[in-house]
């Protein structure tokens, strides 16, 4: 058995949590939409038309946003097709997944699903296809009380009041040549510059977040932010991060380390914002929306062969293993290691479209990704804290000096809670770890993921890689090899 130490001390803050760092992603793609979240005639659905087992699910992550409609769709997305009587909205071709679009349902659907789960709406802009006019509008539409085109136009359709949408994204990775209407940095800065003063002027209280890289592997990285900030600076609050993360290589001590990359990731961007900022002699900061992240790469090849303009095709439908619940523990861990920059988050996406929630047609299930999300948003909201860690590290092919240990902390001052979240990447090894407090602590519980086959499943008939509770002593606590841990605490 390994032994490592961690050392909690409650003024090593990092920084209140925003509590939409726990936030997700539903897009036109596949069946995340169609007979995910909405499936009209189902037995498990509502009078709506809504999954109410899905609903269930999604209740129980407490996820506070959800940013819709995409993703590559908005790209392409004529936002007043999902509003309005249902039997007067065309069915058109979506070009992001070669599929065909009903418009059944749309931003209507969408608001009435988020209040059955107690959610809040991101809204994607299109600047792909479209531009600061039709941002305007949509805006319009959404926000303002009444007595214009737009807005009556709301009014008309049953929405008495405005949405009320705060955080807006200014189109979606526009950086990428898969991307419709994709631009360069400049001619997006621009756009998004210019979409972004209408909008504020119509609403000055909303949000906005522009576009940064697709993933840090895009040859513009890094100059793809620069420019974009040095010209919408003034006018936006936070640029976006994108990144997924797979096992291609079956190298899982690798795996297992792909948080450093996501660290390494932030820590980039936060330099270039920061660049700016100095260069524009200005006191406000722009934080980050890391509003794609997750686990991608189980279907990719498959997903090849699906033949185009399908209606809700079984796409990009991953059955995430135990060894992917580990990796996106310490992808949460990276997150709120961040939380003094990294103000949003989504994991993309939620239901069925590499989702921690899976349905058909009789069920809805939990997938292995579900449980680290679910204990950090449920125990991982207030003051992060800094903890040191002190243990025993490796190399792998891909990193190397990885600690065996990766932890964060989070104090809850209403609930008088600390809470440690703790994964150990030790595939061999038990590690007994020695957790020393800055206050007195009484110990609540453990709670861990382990003893499972790094490929285990969960599927709709056999979920067996779930979580269970420990009794938790004062001192040290012993995390089986390869464990993802909570440790919760009163103060």
């Amino acid at each position: 058995m390994k032994n490592a130490a961690v050392s909690i001390n409650f003024r090593n803050e990092i920084s209140k949590i925003d509590k939409r760092i726990y936030g997700s992603f539903i897009e036109h793609l596949g069946r995340a939409v169609y007979e995910g979240i909405y499936q009209p005639g189902n037995p498990n659905s509502d009078e709506d038309g809504f999954r109410k087992d899905v609903i269930e699910l999604v209740k129980k992550l407490n996820v506070p946003i959800v940013r819709y409609p995409g993703g590559n769709f908005v790209s392409g997305y004529n936002w007043e097709d999902g509003v309005g009587p249902k039997e007067n909205r065309p069915v058109k071709l979506d070009l992001a997944w070669f599929t065909t679009e009903t418009n059944e349902f749309g931003m209507q659907e969408f608001d009435k699903w988020l209040e059955k789960v107690g959610s809040e709406m991101m809204m994607a802009v299109n600047l792909g296809t479209r531009g600061p006019d039709e941002a305007r509008n949509l805006l319009e539409y959404a926000n303002f009380p009444g007595g214009t085109y737009w807005s009556d136009l709301r009014r008309s359709h049953g929405k008495e009041k405005p949405y009320g949408i705060h955080t807006w994204c200014l189109g979606n990775e526009m950086d990428g040549p898969w991307q419709m209407g994709h631009k360069t940095a400049y001619e997006y800065a621009r756009t998004a510059t210019e979409t972004a003063k209408l909008m504020k002027w119509i609403d000055p209280s909303i949000e906005l977040v522009a576009c940064g890289s697709s993933n840090f592997k895009m040859p513009t990285f890094g100059e793809w932010e620069h420019t974009v900030l040095r010209e919408a600076y003034e006018h936006i609050d936070y640029i976006s991060m994108h990144e997924y993360y797979g096992n291609k290589a079956n190298d899982t001590p690798s795996y297992l380390a792909e948080n450093i990359g996501m660290d390494r990731f932030i820590k980039a961007v936060i330099a270039i914002c920061d660049m700016v900022k100095a260069e524009k002699k200005t006191d406000k900061t722009i934080n980050i929306s890391f509003d794609e992240w997750n686990v991608w790469y189980h279907t990719k090849e498959s997903d090849e062969l699906i033949e185009h303009w399908g209606r809700a095709p079984h796409r990009l439908e991953d059955v995430y293993n135990f060894e992917d619940a580990l990796l996106v523990g310490g992808l949460l861990i990276t997150l709120l290691k961040n939380s003094d920059r990294v103000k949003i988050a989504c994991l993309a996406q939620l239901v069925n479209v590499i989702a921690p929630i899976m349905s058909n047609d009789e069920t809805a299930w939990a997938q292995t990704i579900f449980y680290p999300f679910f204990h950090c948003s449920e125990y991982g909201r207030g003051t992060a804290l800094d903890v040191d860690v002190c243990c025993e590290t490796y190399d792998s092919n891909k990193y190397k000096g990885v600690p065996y240990i990766d932890s964060v902390a989070v104090r809850n001052d209403e609930k008088r809670e600390v809470t440690v979240f703790v994964l150990n990447r030790s595939l061999d090894d038990d590690i007994e770890v020695a957790l020393d407090f800055s206050e007195n602590v009484k110990p609540i519980e453990h709670i861990t993921m382990a003893g499972f086959g790094l490929k285990d499943t969960n599927t709709a008939t056999s979920c067996k890689v779930v979580p269970s509770s420990r009794e938790l002593k004062e001192g040290s606590v012993k995390l089986d090899k390869a464990s993802w841990n909570v440790l919760r605490y009163k103060f």
